[in-house]
């Protein structure tokens, strides 16, 4: 039986980077950036309106894409499948996706494209989806998925929560299908949903219940919205008996995970889980102090800057574990 391989990695993050200090002196807000380097582990971020630069979701999708496309050194016109995971999207239709096809093929191509939207667990779903396609497709040969955040586009002027934690950017890989044979290659993932959680945080103007009205502006009912406070230990209790299961799913132990990616939101969290894991934080890549928070983009920003420096190698055992607001959870282990 066929699988999917990991073949190439790319980045793509707007800009020179932003201090905490000088976030708060550009959007004019106040937050303790000590609290947020010591916990949480924020010490930089990318936001392109910060910088005076006029990029946004698809701008970074392409990025990353070109730049995973070029590491895996293959014809960009063989891909048959570009996949964005956001729920940032450029628009609301049509995909983000499609608009990254149109980019980097630049013609109408045998290929499809479409969005997941699954909060900041869109890219290891979309993963897991297209790690399926393509071991049941022998047509498919390559694949784009991207993750990618461009929360700071729907961000209302003052808000210091969001100015503290979330940030731009964007992560792809390219995937080729290879037979079973191969060491390398995707082994399998799965989803937990909540959807009783809808009302958390979110952007809830400008679809089909809440479109955007002048009543709805003037009362700053827009962008990024935080309904209710999020629970504090909530990862710290679900992402240990997740990765239980996915490596149970697989046929093997913990102890057989080479690497851990997690959702980048909170260094300590992780530090405390792969402490429960059994596990040490040379296994486990953070990048929150470079990139802040970047939602659906971190995961795959994470295994590239892992990969680029050589803290993940072929042949090692790797799980992403990533969830965000709905509640969506995705996770994933494969043979890097």
């Amino acid at each position: 039986m066929a699988k999917a391989k990991i073949i190439g990695t790319g980045l793509y993050a707007p800009g020179e980077p932003l201090s905490n200090e000088e976030v708060m002196k550009l959007a004019n807000v106040e937050f303790d950036a000590a609290k947020m380097e010591e916990k949480l582990g924020m010490k930089n971020r990318h936001i392109a309106h910060l910088r005076g630069i006029e990029e946004t979701t698809a701008d970074f999708s392409e990025k990353a894409a070109l730049a995973a496309i070029e590491n895996a050194g293959i014809d960009k016109d063989e891909i048959g499948l570009f996949v964005v995971g956001t729920d940032t999207p450029e628009y609301i239709s049509p995909s983000t996706g499609v608009l990254v096809q149109g980019r980097i093929q630049g013609k109408k191509c045998k290929a499809a494209s479409f969005d997941i939207n699954a909060s900041c667990a869109g890219f290891t779903i979309a993963l897991d989806m297209v790690a399926a396609k393509m071991a049941a497709d022998p047509t498919l040969k390559y694949a784009v998925v991207v993750g990618v955040y461009n929360m700071p586009a729907f961000f209302t002027p003052g808000d210091a929560f969001a100015y503290s934690i979330f940030a731009d950017g964007a992560g792809a890989v390219v995937l080729e299908r290879v037979e079973d044979d191969n060491e390398s290659g995707y082994i399998n993932g799965f989803q937990i949903t909540e959807g009783t959680e809808w009302d958390y945080i979110g952007i809830y103007a400008g679809g089909a219940k809440n479109p955007i009205t002048k009543e709805r502006l003037d009362n700053k009912e827009y962008g990024l919205q935080l309904l209710k406070p999020l629970p504090g230990s909530r990862n710290i209790e679900l992402w240990p008996p997740i990765v239980e299961q996915l490596v149970e799913k697989a046929g093997m132990k913990v102890s057989d995970v080479d690497h851990f990616i997690f959702t980048q939101i909170n260094k300590s969290v992780i530090e405390e889980v792969v402490k429960i894991l059994g596990a040490t934080m040379d296994q486990a890549t953070t990048v929150m102090d470079k990139y802040g928070y970047t939602g659906s983009g971190c995961v795959p920003m994470a295994l590239h800057e892992a990969v680029s420096a050589g803290n993940i190698k072929r042949g090692d055992t790797v799980a992403f574990i990533a969830s965000g607001a709905g509640l969506s959870v995705g996770c994933n282990i494969f043979k890097f």
